[in-house]
Formats: C-alpha cells, structure tokens, sequence
C-alpha cells in the first residue's frame, strides 16, 4: 500500500508468532512466507490446489513448503499481494521458536545448491520415452490377445500386461501432477489430464485434492488423507494406536490388522473404493472437464476389447487388471510411509517433517522402474517439483546434511520394506490392545 501524502509505501503493521499462531480456525487464517504475514481465511477455497492443503499451514511458516510447490514464483507473489497483510515484528524469528533455525537455514541453502546444479530441470526426452513404453505395453497387450485368442494363458498375460500399464502411467501421471515435466504449469496440467484422465480413467483433480495434502503434512493424522483409514480400518502409529487403546475405541480387531491387510489393503483399494469414488468426486464437484477425459478412457477400453474378448470378457478383464494395479500401488506407496513415524501435526521444519514420515528403497535399474522412481520417497518429498530421474544426484546432499542433525535416514531393500509395512501394523495392534485392556 501507498501512503497518499507522500507517494511512499506505507510502513506494514508488525505481528509476533503468538498472534499468528493464534490464528488458525476456521473462522480465521493467517499464515507467514518470508516473514510476510498473508491473512488466507478466505483465499484458501479459491487456492488452486485445494482449501486444505493450504490450510494446513495456518498459524505457522510456510516458507518451505511455498518454495517446494510452485515452478512460478513470481507469478503467485503477485497473486499473494492483496492477501498481505503485515510483516513479523523485527525481534521475532523468522520461523516459529520451536523450530531449529541452523537446520532451516541449512537445507534452504540445500535447495539453492539444488538449483545451481540445474537438479530441478527436467530432461524431457526422459519422460518422452516413459510415455512411449507405457504405450507401447498397451499395444502388446492387444496384440497378444488379437493373435494368440482370448483362451486362459494370453488373457491372463494381457491382464498382467494392461496391470503393468496401469501402474507405470500411474507414476508418470504423478510426474506432470507435481510440475515436473515443463516449466509451464499449464502444460504439465494439460497433460497431467491425458495421463491420469485418458491412460487410467480418474480426475485429476481428484487426485491433486488428496496428494498435495500428503505432502504438506506426511503421516499427520486429520491432515494428511493417505492416513485417513485410521481409526475406521486400521490403528497406525504408536502414539494413535495407544490413544485408541486407552479411550476403549474398537472398530476393528486391530490386533489382527497385520492379517487382515491382505484382504482390504492391496486387492481391495481400487477395485471396491476408488472405483467407484472416483466418479462420485468428479460429479460432486463439478469437475467436467475431468470427468470427460476419464470417460474417453471407458470408452477406448470398451472399443479395444469388446470385439476381441464381448462385453463379460471386457469387464472380466477390467476388474482382473485393477486388482493387480491396486496390490502394486498399495505395496509401493505404503513402503515408504506406514513403517515411519504418524501423528498429529507437530509443526517441525520442513526437512525434519518430511524425514520423520519417509523412508527409501535401495537404487536398481528395477526398483527404479518398478516404483516410478519413488524408491527415492525422501529425496521427492523434499523436491516435489524435482524430475525423478535427479533423485539418485541430490540423494548423497541430502544424507549429508541428515548426519549433520543427527536425522534419521532410512534406505531398505524392497521386499524388506514391504515386510516392514505388515510389522508395522502388527505392532500398533498389539500397542493398541494392551492399551485397550490396561489401561
């Protein structure tokens, strides 16, 4: 603003982080960015990428994570003007107390290095060839079944085939979901729509409403939503575990959530939720466009195998390769989060809250290939933006500076880490239990 006297820009007024803090209800917002306090109460339902994952961040600095997701800086600062409403008072620190300011200031430096070493451009004929090797199994898929006949051994290699599909286009989806294919953003959501809209039928806007919380507050229960089958179907975390125990709370068995994960974990999760949600989000939100894109999907699927295989073979078909989409998503993303600590939001540094929800999966050619590159799950939460195949170059910065701190920094082999999901849930079954009838 402008002081009409004088022609100069009027002084902000000054806030301290406990007026701040205190502002993070629904009724009001506020949040700092670079020492800018920006009042969000009713900008956050027009935010483009959704009212909560902004939200997440009232009352406390979200310099961090501002830097992590926008390609376009300067863009969304002039957006941000009219949210502007004062600065932090000059004695107060530029993030909260609580927090570790050589650690915040040591990974900011991190992230400028990052960019020096050009880690955050994409190498687009990578990408290029990753679109091209999903189409191409696509066509093999068909192929297999036009020459060899739709009898038990080629239908069940092109299920495995169109699974293999599902799950690759599933990663690079998530590639142009996190802008980090173009350095447009408009061009990576063009995309982002003919990826996730016509390669696997879902929205993308449904998907950006769910996984852009993930990331602002990993394993943050009532904020991150990859948690929210906690309490309904599953105890997670020691500490929620041992809360559900003590406030006599049982919706499950949870003591026998390690068992029963086989059944309504991996076969389950696409083929009897998603499915059928995913449709009910698009409608219930309006989202048209979405909803278009993911039809051309059906469609295609219906015109390709019909002729080959008739409408009770198609959907046959259909629900076989969901299913093994559905065990190969749940498997790879929950290696690298359910192990790992969950709780409410505790307001850590960036790095320490992204460290303490996520851990990696050994590098090779295969576990590359086979998670999208998401084996590197510390390295991408930290850089969502950065293109996966920079990973495996920030990786030694990054465990550097996590020896510095003292941080935890988790790498496992695959099927280690898949193990570790199921002892994971068995131990807060059991904390859960011993709570429930002790105390």
């Amino acid at each position: 603003m402008a002081d009409k006297a004088t022609g100069c820009a009027a002084e902000l007024p000054h806030y301290t982080w406990e007026e701040v803090q205190k502002r993070s209800t629904r009724e009001e917002r506020w949040l700092v960015i670079n020492r800018k306090v920006y009042d969000i109460t009713r900008f956050c339902y027009k935010h483009p990428g959704g009212s909560r994952v902004i939200s997440h961040y009232a009352g406390q600095d979200a310099t961090d994570p501002f830097t992590a997701f926008h390609i376009d800086k300067e863009l969304v600062q002039k957006h941000m003007k009219c949210l502007l409403i004062g600065e932090l008072a000059p004695g107060e620190p530029c993030m909260e107390p609580s927090k570790n300011a050589a650690l915040v200031e040591d990974f900011r430096a991190l992230r400028s290095t990052v960019e020096q070493m050009g880690l955050l451009k994409p190498n687009k004929l990578f990408f290029f060839a990753v679109l091209v090797h999903i189409l191409l199994i696509d066509v093999l898929a068909w192929l297999n079944l036009y020459y060899f006949g739709p009898s038990l051994i080629p239908f069940l290699i092109t299920a495995l085939l169109l699974g293999t599909v599902q799950a690759q286009a599933g990663w690079l989806q998530h590639d142009f979901g996190h802008l980090s294919v173009f350095s447009k953003s408009k061009w990576n959501h063009l995309v982002h729509k003919f990826v996730i809209g016509h390669l696997k039928g879902a929205p993308a806007s449904w998907w950006n409403h769910l996984h852009f919380q993930h990331h602002a507050k990993p394993n943050c229960f009532r904020k991150d939503p990859d948690i929210n089958m906690h309490p309904l179907f599953f105890a997670l975390g020691k500490k929620l575990s041992v809360e559900l125990g003590v406030k006599k709370k049982k919706y499950m068995p949870y003591n026998h959530q390690h068992k029963y994960f086989f059944l309504i974990g991996p076969p389950a999760l696409i083929p009897l939720y998603f499915q059928w949600y995913i449709f009910y989000f698009a409608v219930q939100r309006r989202q048209w466009m979405d909803l278009a894109w993911m039809i051309s999907f059906y469609v295609r699927f219906g015109m390709t195998y019909i002729p080959l295989l008739g409408i009770g073979g198609t959907i046959s078909i259909f629900i076989l390769v969901r299913f093994l989409e559905s065990n190969w998503f749940v498997w790879v993303t929950q290696m690298n989060h359910i192990p790992m600590h969950i709780n409410y939001d505790e307001n850590k540094e960036w790095m320490s809250t992204q460290l303490q929800a996520t851990c990696n999966v050994d590098q090779s050619f295969f576990n590359d290939w086979f998670s999208g590159h998401l084996n590197f799950q510390i390295e991408h939460h930290l850089f969502p933006t950065m293109p996966r195949h920079n990973y495996s170059k920030v990786a030694p910065l990054v465990l550097s500076l996590c020896k510095k701190y003292g941080i935890d920094y988790q790498s496992k082999p695959l099927f280690t880490a898949f193990a570790d999901i199921v002892h994971s849930l068995k131990e807060s079954g059991e904390l859960w239990l011993d709570a429930y009838l002790h105390k």
